[in-house]
């Protein structure tokens, strides 16, 4: 019997299972510091010199530093994550609505945008009546309305 064979003949399956099951929880950690070390760049109330005292403690002693990372600020972390999603996910539908509207703004949009022209003084009364029947009636938009009647948007 060779040396290698020997060896896979004293490695047990238990030992197996082990060295799996520590393979994975030393991933498992490393992901947990990644996700520490971008919460801490992420979390805007820190000053400067306190994400890098906790980017220091972090990385010179890991599993302390991460633990009590974990154990001061794990609440807040979990409450900034939900908040940056709910942000990400608002951003994606905002940009869901934009692409199925064409580009093109809604007339509720431009009637909006026409009220604050006429609540600037950049246009008239009249003005505004004209171009709000041309929104309502789907043959003009603000933009072209403010062109026609020779204002110009800011």
């Amino acid at each position: 019997m060779t040396a290698q064979t020997y060896l896979a003949y004293d490695y047990p399956l238990l030992g197996a299972f082990w060295t799996m099951l520590v393979f994975f929880l030393w991933i498992m950690w490393f992901v947990l510091l990644f996700r520490i070390i971008g919460d801490i760049f992420r979390d805007d109330q820190l000053s400067g010199w306190a994400k890098a005292g906790w980017l220091v403690f972090c990385i010179l002693l890991p599993f302390l530093g991460v633990f009590v990372y974990v154990i001061a600020r794990g609440k807040s972390m979990g409450r900034r994550e939900i908040k940056q999603a709910r942000a990400q996910q608002d951003e994606f539908k905002a940009y869901i609505r934009e692409t199925a509207s064409g580009g093109q703004p809604s007339s509720v949009d431009e009637l909006a945008r026409l009220s604050e022209i006429r609540d600037r003084g950049d246009i008239t009364n009249e003005e505004f009546r004209r171009a709000k029947e041309l929104v309502l009636t789907g043959h003009g938009s603000a933009q072209q309305t403010g062109s026609a009647t020779g204002t110009s948007h800011r």
